[in-house]
């Protein structure tokens, strides 16, 4: 892999605009993810992650917590986590398999159901149908660009699963509060709402 170090006469010559595109774009991204993930809170109650996983079990059916957290590339710490959340609000429930009492199976409940059917589109999905359209050279491109910013931001090594959310994946609390909102302007600074 070629790699180079700018140095600080490099980086005086970079031309301010584009990174200023580059910076526009990713905060347009953060933006985007954090702007529906309030949208998720404030019709459903629930997150993005919480969402994907009625998701899995409804499309894929009793499965178990393992097998859920390969599916969603989570930890099954995770999953658990975010199941035990469901279950107290009654949209999933466990049940014990007749065969082998080692597995638990997750399960959607009725109200699981009826949350699905009013809950909007995860950014992912509708990510994922936009980037099928793609031709192949493209998505490597994006691929590939991704990758090298996510390095250049040291963040290539940050855990990470393909959900379109912000804050942690089995966060408790999915209210809003108006007062920790922040936006950037076009100059990247942060500005209290």
């Amino acid at each position: 892999m070629y790699t180079f170090t700018l140095t600080s006469k490099d980086y005086d010559e970079l031309p301010v605009e584009k990174i200023e595109e580059v910076l526009v774009s990713l905060r347009r991204v953060i933006r985007a993810t954090d702007l529906h993930s309030k949208h998720l809170a404030k019709t459903t109650g629930l997150t993005a992650p919480q969402i994907l996983l009625l998701q899995t079990i409804r499309n894929k059916g009793e499965m178990t917590i393992g097998e859920l957290a390969s599916i969603m590339n989570l930890s099954q710490a995770t999953v658990t986590t975010i199941i035990d959340r469901l279950e107290k609000r009654e949209l999933v429930m466990r049940e014990r398999s007749t065969t082998d009492k080692r597995k638990v199976f997750a399960l959607l409940t009725d109200n699981g159901h009826e949350v699905l059917k009013s809950a909007p589109i995860p950014l992912q999905d509708q990510f994922a149908r936009q980037f099928a359209d793609l031709q192949e050279w493209e998505q490597t491109m994006i691929i590939a660009s991704l990758q090298r910013i996510a390095y250049m931001m040291d963040a290539q090594h940050i855990d990470a699963s393909p959900v379109l959310d912000v804050g942690l994946l089995d966060r408790q609390d999915t209210s809003i509060d108006k007062h920790d909102a922040f936006t950037m302007d076009s100059f990247g600074q942060a500005n209290k709402e």
